[in-house]
């Protein structure tokens, strides 16, 4: 491999060389996950570990899956450890990616298999669990892929998820579900609308407008949830979206509940991605905002309006903030409580970042954060010897993985963050 780069110009020997250093760094980290594997979870664990693949309810059964957990999970121990070897000594620079994700997906099935030895467990509950929890974080993540599209850094999207989640409960509670909703979308875009005004009019900082704007609403929906809900606890009652079960659909084994038995935030969310992806890929609009994103001062050469552009995108995404942050409250428990959204709206950034500024890998991204955060519920209830502490910091864990560049680095739009002054 060094005698190959070595014919190459000194910009693309420094790229190649970059690339194999990452492949040898994703060899060790395969090497050491191989090692974790081989002595903590293949040691000393017996018997089956059993996983429900059916309800007692579901009109067809499925039998359960039944693995031998000591031998699979010295088999992943082996397989990782192969994969590590090759990426290492070889420098499998194409497979990097899929070696490193096909590595991370033998450790957690190992650590199912072992938390779930002589046990049953409902990996179809997990799975529909998943799911539901990948909702505020997928469509945090469209509102980043919105904003960031037309070239502003949205850090402002947890202060909108807590602002959608507060307005859907206090209205909730007086006008019901759907009233709650509306009111949960309008305050997400009038705080998206907000930080445009800020940015693009005034031309602040777009971290700090972000950060200002996560803080007025965290103290303004904590003073309200401790002086006003403690004392007129009617006004923090809303009622919760009930699964809506598709027919036929919702039938099919382990596929049904998990997609087609669903409240309508699950299905919301996959429809806006649909919709965005349309719109920023397939449509005049979604032309001119990705061209805003990427050099303004053409886009504006050739008559787009550079400022209207980005304000409609970034009310946009509040609006599908103020949506996401319902979930919370109306989909979720129906009531209100401080900091109730716990950073999932940074994780929803994170999960922008791992589905490189794309609408559909932002949700696929987004199901990874979901596993993780069902994780650590469900293997509660198994009482695993790892510390319910510990299981709770597997999604924030997950993110520090994807922003530190592991998984591999994503290219920004070209003029995310910059200001734009019009001559």
């Amino acid at each position: 491999m060094a005698s190959m780069t070595e014919n190459l110009p000194p910009a693309s020997r420094k790229i190649a060389t970059g690339k194999e250093r990452q492949a040898r760094i994703a060899g060790g980290v395969l090497i050491a996950l191989a090692v974790l594997v081989g002595l903590i979870f293949a040691q000393g664990t017996v018997g089956d570990a059993t996983f429900r693949l059916s309800r007692p309810n579901d009109p067809m059964a499925v039998p359960n899956l039944v693995v031998p957990a000591g031998p699979f999970t010295y088999l992943a121990a082996a397989l990782l450890a192969f994969l590590g070897a090759r990426q290492f000594l070889r420098g499998g620079v194409r497979w990097t990616a899929l070696s490193l994700g096909f590595g991370l997906v033998l450790v957690v099935a190992a650590f199912l298999v072992w938390a779930t030895a002589g046990k049953a467990f409902s990996l179809t509950g997990m799975l529909q669990a998943t799911v539901v929890r990948a909702v505020p974080i997928a469509l945090g993540g469209l509102a980043g892929v919105l904003c960031e599209r037309s070239g502003v850094v949205n850090i402002a999207i947890e202060g909108m998820l807590l602002a959608g989640a507060f307005a859907g409960a206090l209205v909730g509670s007086v006008l019901g579900g759907w009233g709650g909703l509306l009111a949960a979308v309008v305050i997400g875009g009038l705080f998206g609308f907000i930080l445009a005004a800020l940015v693009v009019t005034y031309k602040m900082s777009q971290i700090i407008a972000g950060v200002v704007i996560n803080l007025f609403v965290l103290g303004l929906t904590s003073y309200v949830s401790s002086q006003v809900f403690q004392e007129y606890r009617h006004l923090n009652n809303a009622p919760v979206f009930r699964s809506i079960k598709i027919p036929v659909l919702g039938d099919i084994p382990v596929i049904g509940p998990v997609l087609f038995n669903q409240n309508i935030f699950v299905y919301g969310a996959v429809v806006m991605v649909a919709v965005a992806t349309y719109y920023l890929f397939y449509t005049r609009s979604g032309l001119r905002t990705r061209a805003v994103g990427e050099h303004p001062r053409a886009a504006d050469t050739l008559g787009i309006n550079v400022y209207r552009i980005r304000y409609i995108n970034v009310t946009l995404g509040g609006m599908v903030a103020g949506f996401g942050g319902a979930w919370f409250t109306l989909g979720s428990v129906g009531r209100f409580d401080e900091g109730m959204t716990g950073g999932r709206g940074y994780i929803g950034l994170a999960a922008m970042i791992f589905g490189r500024w794309h609408p559909v890998g932002a949700l696929l991204a987004a199901l990874i954060f979901g596993f993780a955060d069902s994780l650590q519920q469900k293997l509660a209830l198994l009482q695993t010897p790892i510390p319910s502490e510990f299981l709770a910091m597997a999604p924030y864990i997950a993110t520090i993985i994807v922003v530190a560049g592991l998984i591999g680095r994503a290219r920004a739009p070209a003029a995310d963050g910059v200001a734009y002054e019009k001559e």
